[in-house]
């Protein structure tokens, strides 16, 4: 059995296999990893391994998403991978498609869609593209560290304004205030709101759920400036895992509501593939004598397994501890004034962009 090594400001310190490889890959140890040259956005000291930037030309933009359980049919990632590392993030299984691990590999080898705006321009030119509300960040956060130099998402938010396309967002980055330039007029004409993921108010907690996530208190502040711009927000109370930082809903909710947060919603853990192993690591790691608690509460809610994958219940779980959860919810939105986010969305406004022969080639 390989020794696991944890990492100051990375989730994990596993290289678990990808299922589509053959191999499994193991981090090097502490001595033979570099210091990345990179800067943590929560103000940490850098921390090993060195974060790898992959960029690549991508060759579609918009993603289409059937679930019935998730508000949005299109979504867009400027990024695969994600620097943020937080350990539970659903999206890990998805750098198994490309030969890597979900594990150090996803918050180590970011890729960049460096042509996301030209290609975006190109889709919506098509007169065969239907309007409805993009996210941008269902999958990756489109504002993790990486973002601050090469302005993708910004360039994103850019032809989604130009064309008045109805826009949401999901972060867990301060960062996001950045673009109030490009938000505030979206907004005015009720084309764009903000979702910021707050998982603990608790600092420490927090540097081993979101290690290189702004802090919460900036995630807060972030919610104050954007509120303060005239921007709709919610708050993303996710995910609520049993044990660890279930007892802080209410608390969560509160003090977004004071910051001016109008929307909320949670999701309960969930561990798909291989963030299960993940995060049994993590909790080893971190929380051992709650450890076995945690995963017999997770099961508890999961019908007796680890992970439940159907619609109907994989975000809210089912039995007594989830909806108990599912009432705290319920009143902490009438105490604090908060509703759901409002499924609703005007596409009336949509223009097609205005695209020339020359930027006509992609490629």
């Amino acid at each position: 059995m390989h020794t696991i090594h944890f990492h100051k400001g990375r989730g994990t310190g596993s290289n678990v296999g990808s299922r589509f490889d053959a191999f499994t890959r193991e981090a090097l140890a502490p001595e033979q990893q570099d210091w990345p040259g990179d800067d943590t956005d929560g103000g940490d000291e850098p921390a090993r391994p060195k974060t790898v930037l992959v960029q690549r030309l991508a060759r579609s933009i918009i993603s289409r998403n059937q679930s019935p359980d998730i508000g949005f049919e299109q979504s867009i990632n400027p990024y695969q991978g994600c620097e943020h590392g937080c350990v539970y993030c659903y999206a890990r299984p998805t750098h198994s498609y490309l030969g890597l691990s979900p594990g150090l590999d996803f918050e180590t080898q970011i890729f960049a869609k460096t042509n996301a705006a030209a290609l975006l321009r190109a889709e919506l030119a098509k007169p065969s593209y239907t309007p409805a509300l993009i996210v941008l960040g269902a999958n990756t956060d489109p504002y993790q560290p990486i973002e601050r130099k090469l302005g993708l998402t910004r360039a994103v938010l850019e032809v989604l304004a130009e064309c008045q396309v109805p826009v949401g967002i999901i972060t867990k980055n301060a960062l996001v205030t950045r673009d109030l330039d490009i938000l505030g007029p979206m907004a005015a004409k009720g084309l764009v709101h903000v979702c910021i993921s707050l998982t603990t108010l608790d600092p420490a907690l927090a540097r081993k759920l979101d290690p290189r996530a702004s802090a919460p208190a900036s995630r807060l502040q972030a919610m104050q400036t954007l509120a303060q711009a005239g921007i709709p927000v919610a708050v993303f109370a996710s995910p609520m895992i049993p044990a660890i930082n279930d007892t802080e809903l209410e608390k969560i909710l509160q003090a977004a509501a004071l910051a001016g947060a109008r929307y909320a919603s949670y999701v309960l853990l969930r561990l798909p593939l291989e963030v299960r192993d993940l995060f049994v690591q993590w909790l080893e790691q971190h929380f051992p004598l709650r450890a076995a608690h945690v995963m017999h509460r997770v099961q508890e809610m999961r019908g007796g397994r680890d992970y439940d994958p159907h619609f109907a219940t994989r975000m809210k779980g089912q039995g007594l501890f989830a909806e108990l959860l599912a009432r705290r919810f319920q009143i902490a939105l009438k105490r604090y004034g908060l509703q759901k986010l409002p499924q609703a969305v005007d596409l009336s406004q949509f223009r097609p962009p205005q695209v020339n022969a020359a930027q006509s080639d992609l490629f």
